[in-house]
């Protein structure tokens, strides 16, 4: 039988994973599937992912890719495979692709929510998937200086020290800040993302709903393309991959339509 693509939708819980990709070193979000999919298949799969998540970030619809010869039901690989990963751990959606997919290449954007408990006391429910700010953040200011970043620009100001990309010219398409009660959402999309991105873009915007920094600060920032300029990097725990997107004809769901809760990402 000659190859067959199959694609998965994974969602996960990243506390307690040293991240999406596999490390000889500690736990890895993509070992766990790896192993889950092996014993499905009866031989070692590997899989291409369109976005590696670092430690305790958590995703909602990761995306992966990978090929076999073995003429499995998609349950399979949903079900079976559900059945043996680890419980923070979950595919929930799987079809067979045209063999031009990629998990990674194909995507045309990538989207990301960090959420923010914006309250006097720590959370208890759901903390370890949400930022804490106990001052009172102004969710306007910082929807207003977010602003600026749409657009392809440098973003060398919020790339970590660590990021091993071979630039840092990205183009951002939708970033937004709202409030949904004592949550603060912060939604970005773009075509790509450098290495703590957004969690430096998120410190960055806390500093302005403070009123610690000026609206204008996020300008000087972007211009300036001096990370020791910008501010702390948000927690992971905070921030969700959302999804990858695709082009239509891959005829890949857009999941975050499929969530009614606003608070989950």
């Amino acid at each position: 039988m000659d190859a067959r693509r199959i694609a998965l939708a994974i969602e996960y819980d990243g506390e307690g994973f040293c991240g999406w990709q596999r490390q000889p070193h500690c736990h890895s979000v993509q070992a766990e599937v790896e192993a889950a999919l092996g014993q499905i298949a009866q031989q070692p799969v590997t899989v291409h992912c369109a976005g590696r998540t670092d430690t305790g970030v958590h995703a909602m619809a990761q995306l992966v890719h990978f090929d076999t010869t073995l003429d499995r039901p998609l349950r399979a690989w949903t079900f079976g495979a559900n059945s043996l990963l680890d419980r923070r751990v979950s595919v929930h959606w799987a079809a067979v692709m045209r063999a031009d997919f990629h998990a990674r290449f194909s995507a045309i954007r990538r989207s990301y929510r960090y959420t923010i408990l914006n309250r006097a006391t720590r959370p208890g429910y759901q903390a370890g998937t949400l930022g804490w700010e106990r001052v009172q953040l102004d969710e306007k200011r910082m929807h207003t200086a977010a602003q600026v970043l749409v657009g392809e620009h440098d973003f060398s100001a919020f790339r970590s020290a660590e990021c091993q990309a071979n630039h840092a010219i990205r183009r951002v398409l939708h970033i937004g800040v709202s409030r949904v009660g004592d949550r603060v959402l912060i939604d970005i999309a773009a075509n790509g993302f450098l290495h703590n991105m957004v969690r430096i873009i998120t410190g960055c915007l806390l500093a302005i709903g403070r009123g610690d920094r000026s609206v204008d600060w996020m300008s000087d920032l972007l211009g300036g393309r001096d990370r020791s300029a910008a501010g702390v990097t948000a927690p992971a725990k905070g921030l969700c991959f959302l999804q990858p997107g695709y082009p239509d004809e891959f005829g890949v769901p857009d999941f975050e339509r499929l969530k009614s809760d606003p608070w989950h990402p």
